[in-house]
């Protein structure tokens, strides 16, 4: 019982905090300043050019899996578990008023080729069944060959509910019949202010409270040992922490980042699964 009280006590600490953030004058931030946009297109072309060299090589196409051994890891994953690692440098997780966060995500799905999973990921009017409930809605607004621009509603949660429009530059790529890549940048993203009613609007930029500003997400798949290895890496861009309120709202920044990748990463392996 204490313990329950606990929790909701903490619940209700870190709600008051946002309510704080959306409230505070000065607190909501237009864009992300220019020297954290460098700093993240620097970032960015460093993992890139690390993605690049990894695709071109079938022995390395994925990347390591944690510290613990190649061979132990594999069998983690053939065992049902989901790898998640936090890789984020200590030098980027703060920039000039913005945070970084960068995160991985690896499993293994018994049965599922590579096939399998480029027509799920290609299947983006499905995404609201596949990815409920963080995806609401998504529809292809341009497909050349394979490259697609995607328009996505997403909601994200943790104690309140966060509903974007985001567009996303996506395109897929395969080094051979068994090994495959997609790469996906967001370029626009929008908060969406009572989503689902008639006051339904997105909040213009000097609105917005910079819970997103950049994502950027990774896939990378190799179809052996009778199944599909899946590995994806997110890159998001958000707000930094107002002086006084890291208590409230950094359970939040800090908390989506991974919940968001492993969930979708769940949800993939459930989908390939059917």
């Amino acid at each position: 019982m204490m313990q329950h009280q606990k929790s909701n006590s903490q619940k209700l600490l870190i709600l008051c905090g946002l309510l704080l953030l959306a409230a505070a004058p000065g607190c909501t931030l237009a864009e992300p300043a220019p020297a954290a946009v460098a700093a993240f297109d620097t970032y960015i072309s460093t993992l890139e050019s690390r993605l690049a060299q990894q695709h071109r090589s079938p022995d390395g196409f994925l990347a390591p899996v944690s510290p613990s051994g190649q061979g132990q890891s594999e069998m983690r994953l053939r065992q049902g578990e989901l790898i998640i690692e936090q890789i984020t440098p200590s030098t980027a997780a703060d920039l000039p008023g913005a945070m970084l966060y960068h995160w991985r995500g690896t499993a293994f799905a018994p049965g599922a080729t590579a096939a399998d999973f480029e027509r799920l990921m290609k299947n983006f009017d499905a995404y609201p069944q596949k990815f409920s409930p963080q995806v609401l809605q998504s529809k292809i607004l341009t497909q050349q060959d394979d490259h697609f621009q995607v328009l996505m509603r997403i909601r994200q949660k943790h104690v309140i509910s966060v509903v974007m429009d985001t567009t996303y530059d996506v395109t897929f790529a395969r080094l051979d019949t068994l090994r495959g890549y997609s790469i996906s940048r967001s370029t626009q993203i929008s908060e969406i202010d009572s989503p689902g009613t008639r006051h339904e609007r997105a909040l213009s930029t000097s609105e917005e409270h910079g819970f997103l500003w950049r994502l950027y997400t990774y896939w990378s798949f190799e179809e052996r040992d009778g199944g599909l290895y899946m590995q994806i890496e997110s890159v998001s861009l958000t707000r930094s922490i107002p002086t006084g309120l890291g208590w409230a709202i950094g359970p939040f920044v800090e908390s989506v980042p991974r919940e968001s990748l492993e969930f979708t990463l769940r949800s993939t392996c459930n989908a390939l699964r059917r």
